[in-house]
């Protein structure tokens, strides 16, 4: 049995096809605008003639056709301009047609300008009961012509108001939609930096555990090895408190304090030590995947962690969305930061495929906010919307650092974040 075709939110999704960018659809208009015109030139007016002859024609065509290569920048004025021109051409004899014009420029108008008191309901029945009753009477024979085809256009018009007053609401919920996704992925990215807080403090505070017991048990015999002792506790300490106070304020800026994680089984967050394994798996999965590493030898955990993760997910978006290709991944830290970049080369030779975005949409390939690849990694690559990029946001963030993701010049798309470190480092020298 053939497989159904597939739907056009699938094809969007697996980046066969694409929605217009703003331009394309500018330019969409200024080609429909010509049509118009030379289709109202085209049209035989009403049988007593155009007052004006040819040239009031062509003056009335035009303004009733051009203006609508602007409409998605002036809707209400185009729609005044061409709603003016429609009804002063039929009373003038110059064209003979339903108000298509008028209709056209007040989709844009529903779609794009508030109208709250407008009753888009009532329009809607009675323009489709307009519509029904004209279809089911059939057209007049003699002079009422003109009057039925008044009638059709306002009925069309009406129509087209609630056409675009739909678009409009669905658009709404859509953004709605995706700005509560984007707040849900925030609270679960903070919730699991909390599980990570739970990590580190579990293993500092296991590790002074033990090296005050060896401290006690070696103070009178081995002061020298209590001694060592004691400056790791120290040591363990003092990355606690430092890695602790950055992720609290971070949590605490959310407005809500973290909740204290029973004994659940959690494990450590990797750090860079395990990043040869990740891109190795990445490589089985399909990737042409190189790592390359300078100097990130002796980060603080924290940094490590939220590392490990920024790549992490950059590579799980390349797999998701664009599939085998080439990518590369690079971490190099020079004492005061660490800088991490995720490219890829895009697929169908380099081709950016779109991502679901954001906030933050790849919004639009890795997309949120966005507006990610915004959003869209979201907007919005990322979870489904746009999670991925607003989870390695937060991340970096928590650090006071960088984060930036989108398409390259030549195809492909990069995820680049710095991470500082030095802010840390100084923290444990504290007294």
């Amino acid at each position: 049995m053939a497989p159904f075709p597939p739907t056009w939110p699938t094809l969007y999704r697996e980046g066969v096809v694409r929605p217009l960018r703003r331009g394309e659809w500018v330019a969409v208009d200024g080609v429909t605008a010509v049509v118009l015109t030379a289709l109202f030139l085209a049209l035989p007016g009403p049988a007593w003639g155009c007052y004006g002859g040819w040239s009031a024609r062509i003056a009335l065509a035009a303004a009733m056709g051009l203006p609508l290569a602007l409409r998605r920048a002036r809707p209400a004025a185009v729609c005044a301009v061409v709603a003016v021109a429609s009804v002063v051409a039929s009373v003038a004899g110059a064209v003979r047609e339903p108000f298509l014009a008028v209709a056209f420029a007040l989709y844009q108008v529903a779609v794009a300008v508030p109208a709250r008191r407008v009753p888009t309901a009532v329009i809607g029945v009675v323009s489709a009961g307009v519509s029904v009753l004209l279809l089911v009477s059939g057209s007049p024979a003699g002079g009422g012509q003109d009057l039925v085809l008044h009638v059709a256009g306002l009925a069309l018009a009406g129509m087209a108001w609630v056409l675009g007053r739909a678009v409009r609401e669905r658009r709404a919920h859509a953004a709605r939609s995706a700005r509560r996704v984007a707040a849900e992925a925030v609270t679960e990215e903070r919730l699991r930096i909390a599980r990570e807080l739970h990590d580190i403090v579990a293993h500092h505070v296991g590790v002074i555990a033990v090296k005050a017991g060896v401290a006690n048990h070696l103070l009178a015999a081995h002061p020298e090895g209590a001694g060592e002792a004691l400056q790791v506790i120290e040591t363990a300490s003092r990355s606690a408190l430092s890695e602790m106070r950055q992720m609290l304020s971070v949590l605490r800026a959310g407005g809500s304090e973290p909740e204290a994680d029973g004994a659940d089984g959690l494990r450590p967050a990797p750090g860079l030590a395990a990043l040869p394994g990740l891109v190795a798996g990445a490589t089985a999965a399909g990737l042409t995947a190189e790592l390359r590493t300078e100097g990130t030898a002796d980060l603080p955990q924290g940094v490590q962690s939220s590392a490990y993760r920024v790549v992490q997910e950059a590579l799980t978006n390349v797999l998701k969305h664009v599939g085998p290709t080439r990518c590369r991944v690079e971490l190099v830290a020079d004492g005061r930061e660490l800088r991490i970049e995720v490219t890829d080369e895009g697929g169908a030779g380099g081709r950016s495929v779109r991502r679901p975005g954001r906030p933050g949409g790849h919004p639009a390939r890795h997309g949120p906010a966005g507006a990610d690849r915004a959003d869209g990694h979201g907007s919005g690559r990322g979870s489904g919307h746009g999670h991925g990029l607003i989870g390695m946001r937060e991340r970096v963030e928590l650090f006071g650092g960088r984060f930036r993701a989108g398409p390259l010049s030549g195809g492909g798309f990069a995820v680049r974040a710095e991470l500082p470190y030095r802010a840390v480092a100084s923290a444990r020298e504290d007294p």
